[in-house]
């Protein structure tokens, strides 16, 4: 295998400890396993030219994540941003670590790293790259599960949520979130929060990194 193939595998490995499953065709899988692949083909399908540096960072974005429980932090908006950051922290070090060992050099370990810990985003277009595949994905398979979470919320809160997303991604990734076949009320929710936005996201448009 190749240097990059060895190190998805040391990816996976790692991830494979999940103690959460997630039944896949008939077969329980660990959590982070079925993300780290979604992010995987999500970004070979918007970004077929995506390089190795941003392949590393995809397959990573969620290493090892349950290491820190979102229940260690405070309840609401400001404890939720603590708990992202910590985790964006501990994955960038974990996929460092696991880069050196597979002899990567140092800039591809400290590129990798600020892709994960999101520090140019819409500035830097591997970022951005790697902010619109994490926003397809959720909405392709993770927004009902969220929806039904939160069931007790209005759709005027559901939107207000999927609006600040919408606001972290670029033109290219709302059209390839727009062309997922999403179901009728989800892209009811997705266009509303466009709408909402429209403004906003016109501006972002222009100055757009994709």
């Amino acid at each position: 295998m190749s240097r990059f193939e060895t190190l998805v595998a040391a990816i996976d490995a790692a991830n494979a400890d999940d103690p959460r499953k997630v039944e896949i065709d008939g077969a329980e899988t660990p959590f982070e396993i079925v993300y780290a692949e979604r992010m995987t083909a999500r970004l070979a399908a918007t970004y077929p030219e995506a390089s190795e540096l941003l392949k590393i960072a995809a397959r990573a974005q969620h290493l090892r994540r349950w290491d820190i429980p979102r229940e260690n932090f405070p309840l609401g908006r400001h404890g939720y941003n603590e708990w992202r950051k910590e985790c964006r922290v501990h994955h960038a070090r974990l996929v460092g670590e696991l880069m050196r060992a597979h002899g990567y050099d140092e800039e591809g370990v400290a590129h990798v790293g600020s892709l994960i810990r999101k520090e140019k985003l819409k500035k830097e277009r591997e970022s951005q790259a790697l902010e619109n595949v994490a926003a397809i994905v959720f909405l392709e398979h993770y927004f009902d599960d969220f929806h039904e979470k939160y069931k007790d919320y209005d759709d005027d809160k559901i939107v207000d949520i999927l609006a600040k997303t919408l606001c972290k991604m670029s033109p290219k990734g709302h059209a390839a979130a727009l062309a997922l076949p999403l179901p009728e009320r989800t892209r009811a929710l997705v266009a509303a929060a466009i709408a909402r936005e429209s403004e906003a996201l016109a501006k972002l448009a222009a100055v757009a990194v994709d």
